[in-house]
């Protein structure tokens, strides 16, 4: 049975739910011992940190993500706060990103309690860092957050993607823009990009080629 600590762990690092839809996507795995979970759970922070390979990470295909600075150039590194993400999806891009969706890493936090850790990045649509356009260019308007966790207690790694107040963004300055997002940000709201993160966080948790230590 889950404890009050292990359901609660995290849970400050999540934006609260006021308007539009929320999403959820859980994984778990259980390993031999606390030892082994602290060991692999250095393995699936890196991962939740390590944007431009999300696509190898999940199992199934997904939208193509890079991580730039805060200027939009493609940077080969961890992500840090203040960070963007450039996401080419499936289908039309937006003239407002220029073919691409922006989100911007507002906040990485650790937290680190009595057998149990969690590290949480929380990102939000953003205007496209590498022009002069200041209108969100996601199609999802910038109310939206997803909040991607990464959470230990004991021998039980989690990962999860919590995406809250989910609305088409319509306001972007461009009729077509307002028009594909509205499709798209629909579909999300349909549940349609659920299975992207349930690909993802299962795929930060696969621990193919991990030796447990053995008694």
């Amino acid at each position: 049975m889950e404890s009050n600590m292990e359901n609660e762990l995290g849970n400050e690092h999540v934006p609260d739910q006021q308007t539009g839809t929320e999403m959820n996507a859980v994984e778990k795995i259980e390993l031999a011992s606390e030892a082994d979970a602290k060991r692999f759970f250095e393995t699936v922070k890196s991962r939740l940190l390590d944007i431009n390979h999300w696509s190898e990470f999940a199992s199934v295909p997904m939208s193509a993500f890079s991580l730039t600075d805060a200027q939009g150039i493609p940077v080969q590194r961890k992500a840090t706060n203040g960070d963007y993400i450039k996401i080419d999806i499936p289908g039309p891009g937006s003239k407002t990103g220029e073919g691409n969706d922006w989100v911007i890493i507002e906040q990485i936090r650790e937290e680190v309690q009595d057998g149990a850790e969690v590290l949480s990045m929380t990102v939000r649509p953003a205007a496209n860092p590498s022009n002069d356009d200041d209108h969100t260019a996601h199609f999802l308007s910038d109310e939206a957050t997803s909040t991607f966790q990464v959470k230990r207690f004991e021998n039980v790694i989690s990962a999860e993607e919590h995406g809250r107040n989910e609305v088409p963004n319509t306001d972007t300055g461009h009729t077509m823009d307002n028009i594909r997002n509205t499709f798209v940000g629909w579909g999300a709201k349909l549940g349609f990009s659920y299975p992207q993160w349930k690909s993802l966080v299962s795929g930060l948790l696969n621990n193919t080629g991990f030796h447990e230590t053995k008694d």
